[in-house]
């Protein structure tokens, strides 16, 4: 089985729960955004956690969005408006999410910030995991994964499969946990999320994911 923690990776910071934003969130849910703002705009909240060039922040559990499909962007910004995505009771960092998500005025502006944030240039800040092996990570990645997510995890905007390359490892690997033990894709309408969350139960064991994620981390962002 593979741990409820991400114990593979001892070379990172050890962190629990979501840093508290509250502060922030109340500043944003009192401030609606709308597609009358630019796409600076409507990103400059986002870039508190997310990184003013969309690198992420791995600290706070902020995955990288620059150069992410826009299909997937979109979809995940409407299940964190919808309550899909977040709700969780172990799902801290998600539930940080839901607030500013549903600040987005309507279903324009979330598309507007989705094309922003994928015609942003790549960063590329996997780190792979202490004791991993890249090389059965890339049987393993081939033979469950490459055929949603595309070569070398590039992503695959027909089957809204994001990229996974250039996106910190532990946040794959807790977003990996997620859907495993039902924090994600386990509501009935979340299709695409019910599909993955049977996959992440196939996996053999913990070092499995590891192996994959070491795989990931050796690929380089692709341009958007």
């Amino acid at each position: 089985m593979i741990a409820s923690q991400t114990s593979g990776f001892a070379s990172f910071r050890a962190r629990g729960r979501a840093p508290a934003w509250s502060t922030l969130i109340l500043l944003w849910m009192f401030a609606p955004v709308s597609l009358g703002q630019d796409s600076e705009g409507l990103y400059s909240a986002c870039a508190a956690c997310h990184g003013a060039d969309g690198s992420g922040n791995a600290a706070l559990g902020a995955p990288a969005l620059a150069g992410q499909l826009d299909v997937y962007l979109e979809r995940q910004l409407h299940l964190f408006r919808k309550g899909l995505r977040g709700s969780g009771d172990n799902d801290s960092y998600g539930a940080q999410m839901q607030p500013f998500a549903q600040q987005l005025a309507d279903d324009a502006t979330v598309k507007a910030l989705a094309r922003y944030l994928a015609d942003m240039p790549n960063t590329t800040v996997a780190t792979a995991p202490d004791g991993a092996d890249p090389r059965r990570g890339a049987n393993l990645y081939n033979g469950n994964c490459g055929a949603c997510h595309g070569a070398g995890g590039s992503g695959n905007a027909a089957m809204k499969a994001p990229r996974l390359t250039g996106i910190d490892s532990e946040y794959l690997a807790r977003q990996f946990i997620n859907f495993r033990d039902g924090l994600r894709g386990s509501d009935p309408s979340d299709r695409l999320g019910r599909q993955m969350a049977m996959m992440a139960r196939t996996l053999p064991d913990e070092q499995a994911l590891y192996d994959i994620l070491a795989y990931l981390a050796g690929h380089e962002a692709p341009a958007p």
